[in-house]
């Protein structure tokens, strides 16, 4: 089993950045890849950024290309999230989620909330206008 604690969200200006972290305890190199979900009230969780522990391959949402930037740290079992340029319609809660199943690159279902497990307690970002 994998146990994921996410921080690093608050409040910030449009324009601004914020760098959040999802720590994993437990057996975090038997899962595939990480990654980062938002919801926002009323909405579904969407996908944000993923990123392979092995390889460190990535896939972003086309809405946060050239801001977000996911990475990891194997020897921390941390993967991180840095955002640059919010903007309002960033704010959200963000979760982080481990993916077990291994997919071929241009599968969608690296994208797919429902192919995540682990979830997070959630952090929030509100980015003010």
């Amino acid at each position: 089993q994998v146990q994921l604690v996410e921080s690093g969200g608050g409040l910030v200006q449009a324009g601004g950045s914020l760098r959040l972290s999802c720590a994993a305890s437990g057996r975090p190199f038997s899962v595939n890849a990480m990654g980062w979900f938002r919801q926002a009230p009323g909405k579904e969780r969407e996908f944000v950024a993923t990123i392979t522990w092995n390889g460190g391959y990535t896939y972003y949402a086309d809405s946060v290309k050239g801001r977000f930037t996911i990475s990891r740290d194997n020897a921390m079992h941390t993967v991180y999230l840095q955002m640059n340029s919010l903007k309002p319609e960033d704010t959200a809660v963000y979760y982080c989620g481990a993916l077990w199943k291994h997919f071929l690159p241009d599968d969608p279902r690296w994208y797919a909330a429902n192919e995540y497990a682990n979830w997070g307690q959630g952090t929030q970002v509100t980015v003010s206008s």
